[in-house]
C-alpha cells in the first residue's frame, strides 16, 4: 500500500470519525448530553425492546410512577410490537437507537438516515401512532455526516454513564455508579437488552434488581426523574442548534 494511501485513509478517518468525536462528545455540539431544569434528572435505556427484561423494567416503572425515554432498535420494536404500545401506553418517551446495533461509523450518513432512523421511525410510527424525534446513535458514535442528514432529530447522548452492561459492572454496586455522576439536569444512560455486542446476557437484570434502590435515594435526595423531552423542555423534539446553523441541500 502506497504511502498516498495511507495518508488517505488517515485523513478520512480523522475528518470522518474523530472530528466528529470531538465536536460531539468532548465540546458537546450538535447533540444534547444535560438539561438544565433544576432538580430533574432524566433515566434512558438503550437497546430494546427486550421480551424477558423491559417488561420486568416497566412494573418497576409503573410502581414507582416514574416516565422514562426508551431509545429502541428498529428491528427489535418491529419483532415486539405489544411491547412498543406498552411503553407508548404507559406514558414513556420513544426514541431511535437506529434499526439495528451497528456503529454508524461503518455506514454512510445516507444510509443511517434512511435505513435506520427513518425506517425505525416508520415502524415506531406505524405501532404506537406517534413518530419519535429523539435519536441516540449506538455507542453514542456519531460520523461527520450525521449532524447534517439528522438534522430534523434531536440527538441526545448522557452525561451519567451507568456501565451496567459488563463484567464492569460487578465491580461497583449501580447505586454508586451514578450517584457519584448525578447533577440537577442529568441524562441517565442505562440498558433494558444485554443481547448487543459487549454486553453480557444477564446485565440487564442485575440492573433493575438495582434500579429500585436507586430510584428511591434519588427521590429522597429531591430529584424528579421525566422523560428527556420533558427534561430538556422540547415535547416535539426539535432539531439540535448545530445542525439548524449548518444546513446543507
Amino acid at each position: 500500500m502506497s504511502m498516498a494511501i495511507v495518508n488517505l485513509l488517515l485523513l478520512f478517518v480523522l475528518v470522518y470519525m474523530i472530528i466528529p468525536y470531538v465536536i460531539t462528545r468532548i465540546w458537546g455540539l450538535g447533540v444534547t448530553m444535560r438539561g438544565r431544569r433544576g432538580r430533574q434528572i432524566a433515566f434512558t435505556f438503550d437497546d430494546g425492546p427486550d421480551p424477558l427484561h423491559t417488561p420486568k423494567l416497566l412494573d418497576l416503572l409503573k410502581k414507582k410512577r416514574i416516565k422514562a425515554t426508551f431509545f429502541v432498535l428498529g428491528g427489535k420494536a418491529e419483532r415486539h410490537p405489544e411491547l412498543m404500545r406498552r411503553i407508548h401506553r404507559e406514558g414513556h418517551q420513544i426514541g431511535i437507537h437506529n434499526y439495528s446495533h451497528l456503529p454508524n461509523w461503518l455506514m454512510s450518513p445516507r444510509h443511517i438516515r434512511n435505513k435506520h432512523v427513518r425506517r425505525s421511525a416508520d415502524i415506531i410510527e406505524r405501532i404506537t401512532g406517534e413518530r419519535p424525534t429523539f435519536y441516540r446513535p449506538p455507542w453514542g458514535i456519531l460520523n461527520l455526516g450525521d449532524l447534517f442528514a439528522l438534522r430534523k432529530y434531536r440527538i441526545v447522548l448522557w452525561s451519567v454513564m451507568g456501565w451496567d452492561w459488563g463484567k464492569k459492572s460487578r465491580n461497583k454496586p449501580l447505586k454508586e455508579r451514578i450517584l457519584d455522576q448525578l447533577e440537577p439536569g442529568s441524562i441517565i444512560l442505562l440498558h433494558d437488552s444485554g443481547d448487543t455486542w459487549g454486553a453480557e446476557p444477564d446485565a440487564p437484570g442485575r440492573m433493575i434488581a438495582s434500579l429500585e434502590e436507586v430510584l428511591d435515594t434519588v427521590h429522597i435526595q429531591g430529584y424528579k426523574c421525566v422523560r428527556a423531552d420533558e427534561l430538556l423542555h422540547k415535547p416535539n423534539g426539535l432539531s439540535n442548534k448545530f445542525s439548524e446553523g449548518f444546513r446543507v441541500g
